[in-house]
């Protein structure tokens, strides 16, 4: 389906949303205006403020947006993977495999609005203005989950390991996310940034080991 015809099928609010998402990731919240939405959405300005107030409004529902279908897919994830492992619970490999898989083992890199998305996120995740109050009210929920998984498959681990193991996974995820094309330049492009199911066939074993050599360092 061409771009056009899909624009068509889609709601206002759909092309409202989409069309801020890609705005946001590519300029941020403070250079991106409701006007600037309302006329790449090819909508009224009215319109994106009777949907969604205020910019921050729209800036919450397009994170919102795509949160709850990641969350959704991780906790069936994590779910499965302790259902498989029985009373013992799952492997370190199974645990991250649960986490990353559903962002970045799934294709997603071929649909342009997940790569927004995704961009989005890592500036908000390394924005100290952003960072601590977004991601906790979209995303820890859940990761605590995952930190929970940790904590039972290394019973004998310091907590600050585990959260110092968290806060490494996060921040290569989120490097991922921004596509920089720096590895690109570094490899001669024997490796691409935008190739997000290389790097999560490699991030898995990487930070699985990663967290072994802390958290069992004893």
């Amino acid at each position: 389906m061409n771009s056009i015809s899909k624009n068509k099928r889609l709601s206002r609010k759909d092309r409202i949303l989409d069309a801020a998402e890609e705005l946001f990731a590519r300029h941020a919240f403070d250079g991106v205006s409701m006007r600037m939405v309302a006329d790449k959405a090819s909508v009224d300005l009215a319109l994106a403020s009777y949907h969604f107030g205020s910019k921050r409004g729209l800036f919450d529902a397009v994170l919102l947006r795509r949160a709850e279908v990641l969350n959704e897919k991780r906790l069936e994830a994590l779910e499965k993977c302790q259902k498989d492992a029985g009373e013992n619970g799952p492997e370190i490999e199974a645990i991250i495999d649960a986490f990353l898989f559903p962002l970045l083992g799934r294709g997603l890199q071929d649909d342009s609005g997940w790569l927004h998305y995704f961009e989005l996120v890592a500036q908000v995740n390394n924005s100290p203005e952003w960072g601590g109050q977004l991601m906790t009210k979209y995303f820890d929920p859940l990761v605590r989950r995952f930190i929970d998984a940790l904590k039972k498959a290394l019973p004998d681990a310091e907590p600050a390991d585990i959260y110092w193991s968290y806060h490494f996974l996060s921040g290569a995820l989120t490097l991922t996310f921004a596509d920089t094309g720096r590895i690109d330049k570094l490899s001669g492009g024997a490796a691409k940034s935008h190739d997000m199911k290389a790097a999560y066939e490699r991030m898995v074993p990487f930070v699985a080991a990663g967290i072994k050599q802390v958290c069992q360092k004893k």
